[in-house]
């Protein structure tokens, strides 16, 4: 996969703050990771016997709870769409690396339906026989826009998932399995739904923008306040294959890409990191976040960036700082 160069965009000058350890006691900790491709390179890696997660595995063992985008379709059958430019499928056997690393994935994303609807559906089967919860899509549209709920320490926490990146053809129908496609008036309409039905906490995690782009689109930044004013509390998103910046909307947050996580095949250095992102939640909403650069290799394997200074803060804070990362 070849991409042009471009220049980094250099975070602002900000005030420092160091965030090291785990969550308070009386907060839940989720762990927000990008695309996570295990096809192709990486998934032959995995087959010799390498563990493309394993300098991540103690960092993602401090969240309560971890979740990424599935950037790939894990099944052995199906067949490849004809004018798709890339395609990724992976053998079942690779969830083996996720198992006790991450405890959900989105499906929504434009790569899940690669192989047809039939691969699509093994794919649900291969991860819920992993034990790996998975939201952003299902066997109907119902359950495709089914909040994932998240109950812990007394909190209920309902993550939706949504695409909006072609080809819609990858998209749940009343009686047909697929995506969750990101229409405003059906994000708005869950995003109200998960209050009512008793969310301390809703979390949109949203597959958008253009490729390779370092700054949200115009799109980005209005369905991003859109979802705010409907009631989300934090809104994090992925798909350019770089980081884009976060930013604050009415005192809450919005990551816009996380760039990659696990994922070979780019020549461009930006496709190269990516963050995961710590979100401290409370009973009065997030009260501390803060992110952790990932630098991914050749072969695809991310590893953490101890002293990088990434984006972070806490609740009351008015701008985004910056931490250094443990």
């Amino acid at each position: 996969m070849k991409i042009k160069t471009m220049k980094l965009v250099p975070l602002l000058a900000l005030p420092l703050v160091v965030l090291v350890g785990g969550a308070r006691a009386d907060t839940v900790r989720l762990a927000f990771a990008g695309d996570v491709m295990l096809a192709d390179g990486v998934g032959r890696a995995i087959a010799a016997g390498a563990d493309p997660l394993a300098a991540f595995s103690s960092r993602l063992a401090g969240a309560d709870y971890r979740i990424a985008n599935l950037e790939f379709t894990v099944s052995t059958g199906g067949t490849a769409l004809p004018n798709k430019r890339y395609t990724f499928r992976a053998d079942p056997a690779v969830l083996s690396v996720m198992k006790g690393r991450f405890d959900a994935v989105s499906v929504a994303n434009n790569h899940s339906g690669d192989f047809g609807k039939q691969a699509f559906t093994d794919t649900l089967a291969h991860l819920d026989t992993a034990g790996i919860r998975r939201f952003g899509g299902g066997p109907n549209l119902a359950e495709a826009h089914a909040p994932l709920w998240i109950e812990k320490k007394g909190l209920r926490i309902a993550l939706l998932g949504y695409n909006e990146f072609k080809p819609r053809a990858f998209e749940a129908g009343v009686g047909l399995p697929g995506i969750a496609w990101s229409e405003d008036a059906q994000v708005i309409a869950d995003i109200r739904a998960a209050r009512r039905a008793g969310a301390d906490i809703v979390v949109p995690f949203m597959h958008w923008g253009w490729e390779y782009e370092e700054a949200p689109t115009l799109r980005q930044r209005e369905l991003a306040r859109k979802m705010i004013d409907a009631g989300a509390d934090v809104v994090v998103g992925g798909h350019p294959h770089v980081i884009q910046p976060a930013e604050h909307y009415r005192g809450r947050l919005i990551v816009y890409s996380l760039g990659n996580f696990v994922f070979d095949g780019f020549d461009a250095p930006e496709a190269w990191q990516g963050w995961l992102l710590y979100l401290d939640f409370d009973r009065r909403g997030l009260a501390a976040w803060h992110t952790q650069l990932a630098q991914i290799g050749a072969d695809g394997f991310p590893s953490p960036v101890p002293g990088a200074m990434t984006p972070c803060g806490r609740r009351g804070e008015p701008k985004i700082s910056e931490c250094r990362n443990p």
